[in-house]
């Protein structure tokens, strides 16, 4: 079984980088796998930035939207595996319902990530998990977006259960909420202070 680690935040909490930093204390092969979908020039840059901050440090990357299982399944030779992140492979579920004429539901989503959890049960990696806390916001006005914000909080509820360490990122500085701390003390001012610029 595959150690899970979910980190967990805001939008620009420091999530993404937190996770590559623990994910390169691991020694290679290490994969990445890149769930965002190219939408439009801004979400191009910001996939070019973190491809960036990757380049020359041992990875490897899958890109895949919506079969996350197949993804890591591909990805079982890797000493450590990076997903980022959760939330928009949510999304892009729900988008490809959508063009399926229909809509996707708490339990169609949790059979998901029962899928993915299956897959690391077949895997040694440890396998951190990316994905945003969205849930604590303003109720929001359409239905779609409710839908998306229940969703994305009940992916998060399964993948927590089953993850051994979880870390909830506020202003760069990662809280523990379950498990040992994945960083020690006095790595986490430095990790702070990377993502302050």
């Amino acid at each position: 079984m595959a150690r899970i680690i979910l980190i967990t935040g805001g939008s620009r909490s420091g999530k993404s980088a937190f996770a590559q930093r623990l994910a390169e204390t691991f020694s290679s092969p290490r994969v990445f796998v890149a769930t965002a979908p190219v939408l439009d020039d801004e979400m191009r840059e910001r996939i070019r930035k973190h491809q960036a901050a990757r380049a020359g440090r041992g990875w490897e990357t899958i890109e895949e939207q919506t079969d996350l299982a197949l993804a890591l399944c591909r990805a079982r030779q890797a000493n450590v595996v990076l997903v980022d992140c959760l939330t928009l492979w949510v999304n892009n579920l729900m988008y490809q319902a959508q063009q399926q004429g229909g809509e996707l539901s708490e339990e169609q989503l949790a059979g998901c990530c029962h899928a993915v959890l299956a897959a690391c049960a077949g895997s040694s990696s440890t396998v951190f998990f990316v994905s945003n806390e969205v849930g604590m916001g303003i109720i929001p006005e359409k239905a779609v977006s409710r839908r998306f914000r229940d969703l994305a909080g009940r992916c998060n509820q399964l993948l927590a259960a089953a993850a051994e360490t979880v870390a909830l990122m506020v202003c760069g500085l990662p809280l523990l909420l379950k498990g040992q701390s994945p960083l020690p003390i006095g790595e986490r001012a430095s990790v702070s202070a990377a993502n302050a610029g």
